[in-house]
Formats: C-alpha cells, structure tokens, sequence
C-alpha cells in the first residue's frame, strides 16, 4: 500500500520570520506619544466618581458609628488600630459590592445581555492573525488535545485562511521531544497551519516567551490571540474577536472573560458553579465603569501585534526578587501601556472561553502565591508616567486584594486583645446592629444577586439544573466559602510576610491533574492555621458572645485539613453531580451561522 502524500510530508516548524521592533519601555519620564482613541464610552467619569461615591458612603456609614462609640469612653492603642483597620477594609467589600449591584442591575434590567455568542463572519478578515500558547513543561498530551480542537473549530469557523497557531514551548529538553513528536502528528493533519517553537531558556518567563515571538514573527501577524496552557476557546470566539479588530482599529486589546471548564474535583466543581453564578454581575459592572481602560489577564484575550510591541516591551525593576527583576504580573501592566500609548483595552462578555482551574485548595494556593507577588510588586510602578488614572486604579484594586488579608486579620487579632487585656468595648459590642446587617449584606449580597439572576431567565435556570437545585447549591456554598475565607487569609498573609523576607514565590509547572489529599498531608503546612484557630476558640473561656461571633472564622480555621481533603475528591465531586449541585451549562464549541456582523459583539467596546 503506498503511503499517505500527507503523512508523509514534514510540515514546517516555524514560517519565514518576519521581525518587528519592540523596544524597552521607560517607566519615568515624559511619557510616549499616544493616537486618538476612539471607542471611549461616554459618562466614563461620571460612572467613576458614582461608584466611587457609593462606596466612601457605605464606608463612612459604618465607619461612623464606630467613631461615635469610641468617643463615649477613653481611647487606647487598640481602638485606633481597631478604626484605622476598619476603615479601608469596610471600604473594600463596599466597593465590591457596589460593583456587583450595579452588575446587577444592567443584566436584570436587559441593558447589558450577559455572555452571548459572538457573531463571526470570517468573510470580514482582511489580516492574518497568529494564536500564541506559551507552555512550561505541561501533560504533553492534553495540552495538544486543545490545540487538536481548536484548530479544527477555528477551520470550522472558516478561519483557516487567516489564523495561524503557535505552541510557544519553554519546556525542558525531555519534556521538548515529546512536545515536538505530537506536534509533528498534529500538523501533518491539523486543518490550520500549526507551528513549534522551543526556547533553550526560559527568559523572563511568559511576556518573555511572547515578547521573542513578536520580535521574530509579529511583523507578518496584524493580532495575536494569546491563551495558556490550559485555554480553550471555540474557532467563533477567535474569528469572531478577529473580525472586531477589523471594524475597530483603534482597539489595541480585548479580554474576554474565561469560564472554568473540565471541572472534576469537589473544588472545581465549586468554583465553576461560583464563577458561573456570581460572576456575570461582577463582570457587568467592571464593564461598566472600565471603559477602554478595561484590563489585561494574560490570556484568552486578542492583542493588536504592533500596539504591543511598540508599547509594551517590559523593563526589569532594579532590586532582587519578589519586589524586583522580572515583572511578574505583567499582563496588568502591559494593558496600562497600551492604554497610556493611547490604544483601547476592552473586555467583552462572550461564550466559547475557557480555562482549567486548579484541582485543589493547596494547588490554588500555589498559583495565588505567584500572583499576589505579581500584584503586589504593582505597587512600585503606580508612578509610572502616563498612566490613565483608571490603569492606576486598576493596578490599585488587584495590590489591594491581597492587602487586605493582613487587615482581616489584624482588626480579627485587635478585637480578640480587646477581650483579653481592655475593658473597653469590642468591636462586636461597638457595632449597632444595622452595621452587623449592613456587613452581612456587603459580603452575601452579591450571591444574592448572582441567584436571582439565574433565576431570573427560564433559560438559565434549566440550563443550571432547575430552580430546587440552583437554591441548593447557593445555600451549599455560602457555608463552604465562610469555611474557605479565613484559610484564605491566613494564607495569603503568611505568603505576603516571606515576600517581606525576601522570599520569591519561584515559578513552576502548574499542577493541573486531580489528585485526592490526605488530611494528614496538609497538616505541616496548617499549623498557622490550627493554632490561630485554637485561639480564637480559647475566647469562649472569656467572653462567649465574642467567641460566638469568633465562631465562623474558629471552624474554618480548624476544619482546615478536612475542607481542603474533601474538596480535593473526584469521587465527591462525581457524587454532588450526580445530584445536580454546582451544575452548570455545557461549554459552547458549536460553529457560527456566518449570517452576522460583529457590530453587535463590538458595542460591547
């Protein structure tokens, strides 16, 4: 039998190279010469200041109350460490809040449409564009499982003409031939042109790894649509994102926002049904007041070649690790210089993005330990010249988010010294019970919103399970988020005082496969944890009301080792699906009708 012509051409590694300048950024200095942006939402200021508004209101609502006690008796050391901790953290879950609300309130009221397909006519793409997934010694196997489906969804689409995909490889030598043996059997029969490339060294990690891309091929390539390891998008989520940088030139980036796919353990499943619930009022208000000032995650997003490299070639901070070399966290900072250079950065809500979520509790905790260096590292660089005060904000918001880990704990250890050594009332005793309300409202509001939203549509609810089963799973995870919450914070604050130290978080290959915990493997790195919790729970023996109150943060810190073993299971993530419990719509791969513009999509920018 001869053999196939097809199997038996070696299909090219690599196309002609096609070089494009990307030079160094300067973070002092007059900043760079910026074009005309075009797709400015109009009232963008007045949306800030409102949300702004809303939030210092809520903040000093509470915050009053808390004066207006203080001042009745003597104040000593740890009521004002008590108000200066109160303030700032009250105004974080206020902001939150408020943004969810106004979330809330354009997709119930049908301003907003939620996720929604996006028309992509492929017959609108007048330029090449080139898919980039950077991988780092991944399961060799599934990650070309997700190459394999989207070339042949992007071909499907009728992309093949323009979109070209590039594994951009950072893996070790042994993890490299195994990579290049599947991608030599893919290409030979992938629908698109797929090409590999290895680097020898993996330098400045990920923007590193893009950044030699650019210099050596993005010339040829008027966008890059880049992904992670462990992305998945539909081939009508990439041309339907292409053809909106076609009608809108001025766009320089846009984000979509990644829901959790392939989720099997406990966790997962949790968080998938979380993301999916909560997240699209979350995600509508960002959208709001984010304008074309939106953000940049790394991946699943579509970037204009030559605005990235003539904006966002990234310096190295003086200093060592965690605070300076490589920035880390770089595509927030990468969606600041675009915006200063004068490019819109948008985000879109559309179907047919993805991405894996860790399997475990621990696994997150590794991944959120990278990223808290990154953001946190962002606070030197908020005097950067040029940035739009929103990029500033933005990079503000994501340094924050772990800040306040410390301040939980903080105002938590003040009010547990109150109990022991003040006569002074606590911080429980000062708050009027509007205040405990208005607190619990701020944190479980949002959830509230998420499942009146769900329950809103008849569609979404047959698509989440029903009615009985979309209440059961919210009641469900309210209790395991209030659990999570202070293991969380013990946590990060652990991991924010080893950066003090001058501990750098490393970069390794992210664990993607489930694997169920023993609870006596956790149990050496719980020990903050469990002696934390053993406190706060020996405050029943001073004062009960306080230790009652106490009592949430007491059992999540003690139920530790067995929340994170439970929720590492397969097996229980199987059974809570075979009930229906944390059930979410199936992702969306299908193909585009090819009868539509992108206008629609598009206005979303």
């Amino acid at each position: 039998m001869p053999a196939d012509p097809a199997m038996s051409t070696t299909p090219p590694m690599l196309p002609p190279e096609a070089p494009l300048d990307m030079p160094i950024q300067r973070f002092d200095g007059p900043p760079p010469g910026s074009i005309e942006v075009l797709t400015q939402p109009h009232g963008m200021l007045v949306k800030r200041l409102l949300l702004i508004t809303m939030t210092a209101v809520l903040a000093l609502a509470a915050s009053t109350q808390l004066r207006m006690v203080l001042a009745r008796d003597r104040v000593d050391a740890l009521d004002i460490v008590l108000l200066v901790v109160f303030v700032p953290l009250f105004a974080w879950i206020s902001f939150g809040f408020v943004n969810s609300a106004i979330g809330f309130f354009k997709l119930i009221s049908g301003e907003h449409p939620g996720f929604t397909a996006v028309p992509s006519p492929a017959q609108s793409l007048r330029h090449r564009v080139a898919v980039l997934m950077p991988v780092y010694n991944e399961d060799v196997e599934a990650t070309f499982g997700r190459v394999r489906t989207m070339a042949r969804s992007i071909a499907a689409a009728g992309g093949a003409p323009w979109i070209d995909f590039f594994v951009l490889s950072d893996s070790s030598e042994d993890n490299g031939r195994i990579e290049q043996a599947a991608w030599l059997e893919l290409a030979r029969t992938a629908p698109i042109a797929v090409y590999y490339r290895r680097r020898e060294r993996n330098t400045a990690r990920k923007p590193g790894n893009i950044a030699e891309w650019v210099r050596r091929f993005g010339a040829a390539y008027e966008c890059m649509l880049v992904l992670d390891a462990d992305s998945l998008m539909s081939g009508s989520a990439i041309v339907g994102m292409a053809s909106i940088m076609e009608v809108r030139p001025s766009i320089g980036l846009l984000q979509t926002v990644p829901m959790i796919t392939n989720a099997r353990t406990l966790f997962q499943r949790w968080m998938q049904f979380a993301s999916e619930a909560y997240g699209p009022i979350a995600t509508a208000g960002l959208l709001w007041w984010s304008g074309s000032e939106a953000n940049f995650w790394g991946h699943n997003a579509i970037v204009r070649t030559r605005a990235f490299a003539q904006s966002c070639g990234l310096p190295e901070l003086p200093g060592k690790p965690p605070f300076g070399g490589y920035i880390q966290s770089h595509d927030m900072i990468e969606s600041a210089l675009l915006r200063r250079r004068g490019w819109a950065v948008h985000m879109v809500m559309i179907d047919g993005s993805y991405e894996e979520f860790p399997p475990t509790i621990a696994d997150y905790a590794t991944r959120d330990r990278r990223w808290m260096q990154g953001n946190v590292q962002h606070l030197r660089l908020l005097g950067t010249s040029g940035l739009h005060w929103a990029s500033r904000l933005h990079l503000l918001l994501g340094a924050s988010a772990y800040l306040t880990s410390p301040g939980w704990l903080l105002l938590l250890l003040t009010s547990a010294l109150q109990v022991c050594f003040s006569r002074q009332a606590t911080l429980v005793g000062m708050s009027t019970p509007w205040v405990l309300w208005l607190t619990l409202l701020l944190l479980f509001g949002p959830k509230l919103m998420g499942m009146t939203w769900l329950l809103s549509s008849a569609q979404r609810r047959r698509s989440f399970g029903g009615t009985l089963r979309i209440v059961l799973s919210v009641l469900l995870d309210i209790p395991m988020a209030a659990l999570m919450a202070p293991v969380t914070m013990v946590t990060q604050t652990r991991a924010l005082a080893s950066m003090a130290l001058g501990i750098s978080s490393g970069w390794s290959a992210q664990v993607r496969e489930a694997r169920r915990i023993p609870v006596l493997a956790v149990l050496p790195n719980l020990r903050e944890h469990l002696l934390l919790g053993l406190a706060f729970a020996a405050l029943a023996f001073i004062d009960p009301v306080v230790a009652l109150w106490f009592s949430p943060i007491t059992l999540g810190l003690l139920s530790a080792p067995w929340l994170i073993s439970w929720t590492s299971s397969e097996r229980l993530g199987s059974v809570l699906a075979g009930w229906g419990l944390f059930r979410v719509p199936p992702p969306q791969m299908g193909e585009p009708d090819g009868q539509q513009g992108p206008a629609a999509a598009a206005r979303q920018a």
